[in-house]
């Protein structure tokens, strides 16, 4: 079974807002690119960042729930359990604790792609291409933008990852870069 293309028709059907799948798509490169950095499985890690919110447009309104309902459906549907395992520990309100570094890496990683696309959307072009890591700092700093962005969370990718903010922001932009198209940036 090909897990990316099962991956995506879950998608498709379980999520309609179009920015919750570029962020989807956003994860799943960022992953790719936190895999080789550490020298593990891309494919695995990948998947985790693509299904990662894969219930969210139905626990959004019960944000403690988020992502039972998606650990259930990727069990049900054979995914592997490293996946699910760093799906259902992503969700810091869960309270459970990451172990693996595939777990930290989508725990402390997955946030900052939308303080990128924000980035991108206040540059004249709204081009990822003009964004920079300088710029991801400078507005990182700014409590004000990008408010629903967990910088907390963020900033633990240092102590559980040893990423600091500036390698985590270069790496995550690359990627994002790398799929511009498809986020449309």
């Amino acid at each position: 079974m090909d897990l990316r293309k099962r991956a995506l028709e879950l998608i498709d059907e379980y999520i309609k807002n179009t920015n919750l799948k570029k962020h989807l798509l956003a994860t799943e490169n960022l992953m790719r690119h936190l895999a080789r950095r550490f020298g593990e499985n891309e494919e695995i890690w990948a998947l985790a960042g693509l299904l990662h919110d894969l219930d969210w447009e139905i626990t959004k309104e019960t944000p403690e729930k988020h992502p039972l309902i998606a650990v259930e459906i990727l069990e049900k549907e054979g995914f592997p359990q490293e996946v699910i395992s760093a799906i259902k520990k992503h969700n810091h309100l869960q309270g459970l604790i990451p172990e693996t570094n595939l777990e930290k890496a989508l725990y402390t990683c997955e946030e900052i792609t939308g303080l990128i696309v924000a980035v991108a959307l206040v540059m004249p072009n709204k081009k990822l291409s003009e964004v920079t890591v300088e710029r991801i700092i400078s507005k990182f700093k700014e409590p004000s933008f990008a408010k629903g962005v967990n910088r907390e969370i963020i900033l633990k990718a240092e102590e559980m990852l040893g990423l600091k903010l500036e390698e985590l922001a270069e790496i995550a932009l690359k990627a994002m870069q790398e799929i511009s198209d498809e986020l449309g940036l």
